[in-house]
């Protein structure tokens, strides 16, 4: 166990790479999640545009 926690302590270092990680792997999942919702978005308006001009 002791192994697995010098690790993860990285020589003192580990706080700043581990938040490091965190903060990248954050900022990738934006990147991926910001354009899907965006393309929804623009369907439903895409959609409830079409609506009221069919009326």
């Amino acid at each position: 166990m002791s192994g697995l926690s010098e690790f993860f302590a990285m020589d003192g270092h580990g706080p700043y790479v581990w938040a490091s990680y965190v903060i990248t792997l954050a900022i990738l999942a934006l990147n991926v999640v910001q354009p899907w919702l965006a393309r929804k978005r623009l369907i439903k308006e895409t959609a409830r545009r079409r609506r009221r001009e069919e009326m």
